[in-house]
């Protein structure tokens, strides 16, 4: 009879190894209640840590509701606290969950949405442990708002100090990597703290910029359209007729809230969009042409709900600066079409420059002014000779002679254009084309070197008119700065000052200037490297007020839509 029935026995010994393993993967348990408050926090540390183990299993959920955005960070919190709880004790919210919730309430005053923390949910867990009996004798509910809590937290630590233009689940963000470890280590300070806010504070940058637009986001908020008006997004495919009409139905549903054309379930002809977007340009007081254009869908898209993000994501880009700035460095912003040259935390002077235009845009970077040049030759950039003069040369050898311009080989030997065979070169060219040095150079009468990979500088110019312009976006990369004498006389006096005892200066404020009267070509070396930070904010706070400069390269919005799309 006992071998007859072993089978079956290992049969029904199977089955329930089965169904057990199948209820121990549906999750953690959802109620486990404890009626002694003395024993409530030993039971809600066992839970956290089983609820840890199955979030870091199954990409951070914890049950049917809630994933955690940084399960290794909180989980390693936790583990460095043998997983006791943080934010109770004995059926007790501790204090430390009323400031979190009600800085919660006031993040827009930082440049973060609400949202992103879950506020709501996190309001809904408090009131059902303050004001529910039954649940608050359930350990796992107190266990799941632990972590809650502590996952927000964490949010809310990264998002101050390293801001959002990086995804959450990056490398730099493990549990292991030092931004991970810079968040464990804070998390721990910030809960013996007193004050959440203050201490939130202390974590974000510095620099003078992000602390005064930080202060002028009130003014703005005070004064907010919150409306949310239908995004526009914009080139469409031209050749992709599905793409072609979402377009339409974006711009129509955006001008029909706008009032400019009436609501209907049929699409515009072109002379009914063309007369909607007069419309819509009368309101705004700018030229009514009925085009749709670049310039419009900026104006579609300028509304207050979408500053807001611009603001939030300058904020952002601050936060990608070094922790502390050199004493003196330059500060270049191109958006804002401004250099300023800092001091001590101080502006010791400012310049209008010209940058590059969107289709040869200025880098971004961060280098250090190496030397001067007085009086520089040109060498044109190879993009230029390829799209401007292989063309025309084709056409007639003369042309580089005809706008001041000659042939060379690399190695600086004069060719004779003339001789050669442009028809069978397309996409460049073995040669290097150079202007001489001379006031119609297009450097003007100096510039400044900075090591980088794209073989960009700060000049002077010879077309100085330009600088009248309000926009400008002309260069084909470069900056072209307008004070560039007080540039050279700040890096001068900066090296004088800096000199050591038994050191040498081969040059000083009087000699640069000297050298360009006398129309001399000469390098420059500088002792005193100077940083320069060509960067792209746009917008700042301007006597309390925030103001906003055009997204010329269009860079707010590729961050925009790759972000902040859902706020």
């Amino acid at each position: 009879m006992k071998d007859h029935n072993y089978p079956g026995n290992i049969g029904l010994i199977i089955l329930c190894f089965l169904i057990f393993s199948c209820h121990n993967n549906s999750g953690p348990r959802k109620e486990n209640f404890v009626t002694n408050p003395e024993k409530m926090d030993e039971q809600i540390g066992e839970n956290i840590h089983e609820i840890l183990d199955y979030a870091l299993l199954n990409h951070g959920k914890i049950n049917d509701s809630t994933h955690l955005k940084f399960a290794s960070i909180t989980n390693s919190f936790y583990l460095q606290n043998n997983y006791n709880n943080t934010w109770s004790k004995k059926e007790k919210l501790v204090p430390m969950v009323d400031s979190l919730l009600l800085f919660l309430t006031q993040v827009k005053l930082y440049g973060l949405f609400p949202a992103d923390y879950n506020l709501k949910k996190l309001e809904d867990i408090k009131k059902v442990l303050n004001t529910d009996s039954v649940q608050r004798m359930n350990a796992i509910r107190w266990s799941e708002a632990d972590i809650a809590f502590t996952d927000c937290c964490v949010g809310v630590l990264k998002d101050l100090k390293y801001g959002r233009l990086m995804k959450d689940s990056s490398p730099e963000l493990s549990d292991s990597s030092l931004k991970g470890k810079w968040l464990v280590n804070n998390f721990q300070l910030l809960m013996k703290q007193s004050s959440l806010s203050n201490y939130l504070n202390t974590i974000e940058p510095s620099h003078k910029g992000y602390q005064q637009l930080k202060a002028g986001i009130k003014i703005f908020l005070d004064s907010m359209d919150n409306r949310i008006y239908t995004y526009v997004p914009y080139p469409f495919k031209k050749n992709n007729s599905k793409d072609s009409l979402f377009f339409i139905k974006k711009i129509q549903k955006r001008l029909v809230e706008s009032k400019c054309i009436s609501d209907t379930t049929s699409l515009p002809d072109s002379l009914q969009l063309s007369a909607a977007v007069r419309k819509f340009q009368k309101l705004k007081a700018v030229k009514q042409d009925g085009n749709i254009s670049s310039t419009l869908i900026r104006q579609l898209n300028n509304t207050d709900v979408e500053k807001y993000k611009r603001i939030a994501i300058t904020l952002d880009r601050y936060k990608l600066l070094p922790d502390s700035m050199p004493e003196k460095f330059v500060w270049v912003n191109l958006p804002g079409y401004y250099l300023q040259v800092w001091d001590h935390d101080t502006i010791a002077f400012s310049s209008k420059i010209i940058c590059g235009k969107p289709e040869t845009r200025t880098p971004l970077l961060t280098s250090s002014i190496s030397d001067m040049v007085t009086y520089p030759t040109w060498t044109v950039p190879t993009s230029i000779i390829a799209k401007q003069y292989l063309p025309k040369l084709k056409t007639n050898p003369n042309y580089l002679a005809k706008i001041g311009l000659k042939l060379v080989t690399i190695n600086g030997v004069d060719v004779d254009p003339i001789k050669i065979k442009w028809s069978k070169y397309t996409k460049g060219i073995p040669f290097k084309v150079m202007q001489n040095s001379g006031d119609d150079n297009a450097l003007g009468v100096i510039k400044f070197n900075f090591n980088n990979p794209f073989a960009v500088y700060l000049h002077d110019t010879n077309q100085r008119y330009l600088f009248k312009n309000s926009k400008r976006a002309f260069s084909h990369g470069c900056v072209r700065v307008q004070e560039w004498q007080k540039l050279a006389a700040f890096i001068a006096e900066n090296d004088s000052a800096n000199l050591k005892p038994g050191d040498q200066l081969l040059y000083n404020t009087d000699s640069i200037f000297s050298w360009i009267s006398t129309k001399k070509h000469q390098r420059i070396n500088v002792k005193n490297k100077l940083r320069i930070f060509i960067t792209y904010y746009s917008c700042e706070a301007k006597d309390g007020k925030i103001k906003f400069y055009e997204d010329i390269y269009g860079d707010d919005k590729e961050l925009r839509e790759k972000y902040f799309n859902d706020k």
